[in-house]
């Protein structure tokens, strides 16, 4: 997932295509050499990329839609805290679960930010096989994670993504397209998972959150799971380690944040039980501790909750 406050934005092209290496030389050795020129440049191309978040998560869920530096910024992390791919997953399963509870709530349109490259299992397939007629608009600063998830909404009108930040929640709510998508006159579920340590301090976090539900209707949702400072202690050396990559490798710095902190994101809210919990506790406090964390609730890495609207 990725969103920093770096004010990036962009709308959604008119339409998406594939755009490929070509030759304005016709036939011959020159074409094909400005071919495999273009390929040469675009594989260079790859190697420069910076890291991202989005395309780092994407590693750690095991997916291909990262670079050369995402990977290497990603197992700098993991060599910190091997865990990070099972949080990874974890804070996956718990968007899955949080999207068929709020579909069978009767929630029909959905803004996800900091949705992150797609990978099986996004949030419109799995709310439009349950309900045809759910809207779902995706919202991220990477390039690459609107680009492939335009590639994988294609035919499909009642999912958008565009490219926007998270910090910048007005153009984001004024965006002509998630106008036309969205009705803001009828409940709304706000998806921010795994996104808002990405925006570390507490008085940007709670402004932008705060604006965005300001913007909901009565009867909308607001769902968010988070880095735990319970887990990652912010005093701590591995802890650091980590925000430096982020910070030194991508565009984005990261913060975790106490039980406390992520409460005060529902402040207005009616939170649904039980409540701010431990991310793989939701909805069921009593499910099991999964098997990667041995034993220890603090090692899955994240709060997670959900808050309504009234």
């Amino acid at each position: 997932m990725a969103a920093g406050c770096d004010a990036v934005y962009e709308g959604r092209p008119g339409g998406h295509a594939r755009s490929g290496p070509t030759s304005a030389t016709t036939g011959g050795v020159s074409g094909t050499m400005d071919t495999v020129g273009q390929v040469g440049q675009a594989e260079q191309g790859r190697q420069r990329k910076p890291a991202t978040a989005a395309r780092m998560y994407d590693y750690y869920l095991g997916g291909v839609h990262n670079f050369p530096a995402d990977r290497e910024a990603a197992e700098r992390i993991i060599a910190q805290f091997p865990l990070f791919p099972a949080v990874a997953r974890e804070n996956r399963a718990f968007l899955h679960r949080v999207v068929r509870h709020l579909a069978g709530a009767g929630v029909r349109q959905f803004l996800d930010i900091g949705s992150g490259i797609p990978t099986v299992g996004n949030v419109h397939e799995i709310v439009q096989a349950e309900v045809p007629d759910a809207r779902v608009v995706y919202v991220d600063i990477d390039p690459v994670a609107v680009a492939e998830s335009l590639e994988i909404l294609e035919g499909n009108d009642l999912a958008i993504a565009i490219r926007a930040d998270l910090c910048d929640p007005q153009r984001i709510l004024e965006h002509p397209q998630v106008r036309e998508l969205l009705d803001f006159e009828q409940p709304i579920a706000l998806l921010l998972a795994a996104v808002l340590h990405f925006v570390p301090d507490d008085a940007k976090a709670y402004e932008v959150v705060g604006r965005l539900v300001d913007a909901l209707p009565p009867g909308s949702y607001l769902a968010i799971s988070a880095a735990a400072a319970e887990s990652f202690a912010p005093s701590g050396a591995q802890t650091q380690a980590v925000i430096d990559v982020y910070r030194q490798r991508t565009t984005t710095s990261a913060a975790s944040r106490t039980k406390s902190k992520m409460v005060r994101f529902f402040a207005g809210l009616e939170l649904v039980a039980p409540g701010v919990v431990w991310l793989y506790q939701w909805p069921d406090p009593e499910r099991a501790l999964p098997d990667p964390f041995g034993g220890d609730a603090t090692r899955c890495g994240e709060w997670a909750g959900l808050g309504r609207k009234e």
